[in-house]
């Protein structure tokens, strides 16, 4: 005879019911602490990141500056400030007054200095000096004549007479085939001393008139133009 089954009430639970589990919940507030962890380091990152990009951006600027030229800079400032941009005016013409003044100062000093050497230098021996014309003869001695009836003292002759003696050893009809000088005073082209007379192709007279006239015209002296010719190689 089988036996009556056993009824199971509402109160009673069944033999092999689960308990609730916790598992996932945990998990999920792991997850959202996780992030929070996170978010909070990333945003911490991120701020650290732009406190540097801002350090190396005010470094950037300022070795800028620094490299710049100190008075572009300063004259970039004073161009807003009209009073500075006088003073700067103001300075900047002083400036090249004290240069100026700087100069001539220097100027005159050297000068001082080459008359100062000049003074103390002996004066050039251009050999004796003839007591009268009657020393030379010829064409020489035409020439002592003219040369004081021009106005110069006998201490020019023998300048003069070195001068013509390598020009053309007083020689009228002395001629320089390459360059066409002629006469005594080997003049370039002849034909100028035609302003003396026109026999200037074999008068003496004439070419050393015209000579000396040249001479004292462009050098002032017959010992000036000899001192040039030996500088030069001319005259």
């Amino acid at each position: 005879m089988a036996r009556p089954r056993r009824r199971t009430t509402a109160t009673q639970l069944p033999k092999h019911s689960a308990r609730p589990s916790f598992a996932p919940r945990i998990a999920a507030v792991a997850l959202l602490l996780t992030g929070a962890v996170g978010g909070g380091y990333l945003g911490i990152h991120r701020q650290q990141a732009a406190d540097v990009a801002a350090q190396e951006a005010r470094y950037d600027v300022e070795s800028e500056i620094a490299a710049m030229d100190q008075s572009k800079l300063y004259d970039a400032r004073a161009g807003l400030d009209p009073a500075v941009q006088r003073a700067l005016d103001k300075a900047a013409d002083e400036a090249k007054d004290q240069a100026a003044k700087a100069k001539k100062a220097n100027e005159l000093a050297e000068r001082a200095q080459a008359a100062s050497r000049s003074e103390n230098r002996e004066p050039p021996d251009y050999g004796p000096i003839p007591a009268s014309c009657s020393e030379f003869s010829g064409n020489r001695a035409i020439g002592c004549a003219e040369l004081l009836k021009k106005g110069f003292g006998l201490d020019q002759m023998p300048c003069l007479n070195k001068l013509w003696n390598k020009e053309s050893n007083w020689r009228t009809t002395a001629e320089n085939t390459s360059s066409g000088a002629y006469g005594i005073p080997q003049a370039l082209p002849g034909s100028k001393m035609a302003s003396e007379g026109d026999d200037w192709r074999t008068n003496p007279a004439t070419q050393i008139k015209w000579g000396l006239g040249y001479i004292k015209g462009r050098y002032g002296t017959p010992c000036k133009a000899w001192d040039h010719s030996v500088a030069t190689g001319w005259y």
